[in-house]
């Protein structure tokens, strides 16, 4: 039996790009749920397993951002995609520290059809996964079971995109990983040699990292990144 790609959550008070998002993600096969405030997506939050959540940062009641960090509270594992006409480097810069992608008005319909895709992949277990061992470089452990990240025993808080960086340079420990790769495998890029958000996230995971020991990600400077 066939199944839905992942249950997306769209809050947008403006109706029409709402019924735009909809229609499309359905059209791919998505199930879809719409709400145009804090409270209405809160609301549909509470009852409703949701696996991605498109969010407008300006509502009539408060701010998106705010609202996907309640939600990614109560769901760690929900994906969040931010849509809005705010395009400042500050505003992407600090939606991105805790959501996982970030996309800006007017856009391109297939183009978030990606990357919600994309995002989904990196976080939506296809099936049930069989128990694993954990994935271990020095004082770091990566549980693929549960998701999780400990250093020195202490447990790291990142969101799923962070958690699939780390694990693809822990996968790749003892050598250099070349921008363009970790942007094929982490994000799903194939052709975006001027992206920043490699750069941003390897900034993510060193503020949280490094907080507990040595630092751990060296740069190759124009090359691309590894473990110390």
């Amino acid at each position: 039996m066939s199944t839905a790609p992942g249950t997306v959550l769209i809050v947008e008070d403006e109706e029409s790009i709402a019924d735009v998002l909809a229609i499309a993600l359905r059209f791919h096969g998505f199930e879809v749920m719409t709400a145009g405030t804090v409270r209405e997506a809160l609301e549909l939050g509470r009852h409703t397993a949701v696996d991605a959540a498109l969010l407008d940062v300006m509502l009539p009641d408060g701010d998106g951002r705010a609202l996907g960090r309640e939600l990614r509270a109560r769901r760690p594992e929900l994906a969040l995609v931010f849509v809005t006409a705010r395009d400042s480097p500050a505003e992407i810069v600090g939606a991105l520290g805790f959501g996982d992608d970030y996309i800006t008005k007017p856009f391109n319909i297939d183009e978030v059809i990606a990357r919600v895709t994309a995002v989904l992949r990196r976080t939506l277990p296809a099936d049930v996964l069989p128990q694993r061992p954990p994935l271990r470089y020095g004082d770091l452990e990566l549980d693929e079971t549960t998701y999780s990240v400990r250093r020195a025993g202490t447990s790291v808080e990142l969101t799923p995109t962070e958690y699939a960086l780390l694990r693809f340079l822990v996968r790749n420990a003892g050598r250099i990983v070349p921008k363009e790769q970790l942007l094929r495998h982490v994000w799903q890029y194939e052709h975006a040699p001027d992206s920043t958000v490699v750069e941003t996230y390897i900034s993510y995971l060193r503020r949280k990292l490094d907080a507990l020991g040595p630092p751990l990600i060296t740069t190759r400077r124009g090359v691309g990144y590894g473990l110390a």
